[in-house]
């Protein structure tokens, strides 16, 4: 696998910094969120040329990093129409300068059918289902024209919830350049946690040609509620997902999630370890 960090997760220096740390701590890759991970430089969609993508290449090669994942982590099913042709044009925005950075996908979550972007029951609909389809449908096209893959990642809390549904994108939408971002902390809930492993397989059943990157963090039961933590302190059969991966997905984007510059280390090391033991 190559195995990654985001690039918010990490020290907060200089963008050629971030950079050369994420390659000094045993990194191959990274998930970058312009706004999270780039301070020092405006980052925003009218700065994002083809110049800046590719000054962001060349800072990335020369220290043999890979941008797995360009996110763009908005609601796409915002009931306000103004607020959601603003975001489908901030898609399209980060979908070209992908085109130049070069990178593996651009990543997103699939929203909620409300202006705030929090959970509600209606989520969970297939009307909010068919909206965020109907949304995403241009966003999957432009992708197309501009050759750059864009994952969706499901979560419970938001419209492609589970495995199934995500399946159902995939179908509905027919593109080959629409590929998942596979978590697999975010798709468990009070509901499901106990049944871990038939949800790691059913995703490798079911999704298996279209994961192109995994999120790799853990999870703990507290207080009533699943509560992510860093890989390898939770509860996440670590031994059947390495396997799977192992078996099914060869050089892979890993990317791990929740971590901290004092931790990062260690959490890779343990990662690593569960692959070579798969």
């Amino acid at each position: 696998m190559r195995i990654g960090v985001r690039g918010h997760d990490m020290e907060r220096v200089p963008f050629e910094q971030l950079v050369a740390n994420i390659k000094k701590k045993g990194f191959h890759c990274t998930q970058l969120a312009l706004s999270k991970a780039i301070y020092e430089f405006n980052v925003s969609e009218e700065a994002m040329t083809p110049g800046m993508a590719l000054y962001l290449k060349q800072v990335f090669a020369e220290n043999k990093v890979d941008v797995a994942v360009l996110g763009c982590y908005l609601n796409l099913a915002n009931p306000n129409k103004e607020q959601l042709r603003k975001t489908i044009d901030t898609y399209k925005a980060h979908i070209r300068f992908a085109s130049l950075l070069g990178c593996g996908v651009v990543g997103t979550e699939t929203g909620a059918v409300n202006e705030e972007y929090r959970f509600e029951e209606a989520n969970h609909s297939e009307e909010a289902l068919q909206i965020f389809i109907n949304n995403f449908r241009e966003v999957v096209e432009y992708a197309e024209k501009m050759g750059v893959i864009i994952a969706i990642e499901p979560v419970w809390k938001h419209i492609v919830c589970d495995i199934k549904r995500a399946r159902k994108v995939l179908d509905a939408i027919n593109s080959p350049n629409l590929q998942i971002i596979f978590d697999p902390v975010n798709t468990i809930d009070m509901h499901n946690y106990e049944k871990q492993d038939e949800l790691l397989t059913e995703a490798f059943t079911l999704l298996r040609d279209e994961i192109a990157v995994i999120h790799a963090k853990d999870f703990i039961v507290e207080d009533g509620a699943v509560k992510s933590v860093v890989s390898g302190k939770g509860m996440l059969n670590y031994d059947l997902l390495m396997g799977l991966i192992k078996k099914h997905k060869p050089f892979v984007h890993v990317l791990l999630e929740d971590t901290n510059p004092d931790n990062v280390i260690e959490t890779r090391e343990f990662v690593e370890r569960k692959y070579r033991e798969a």
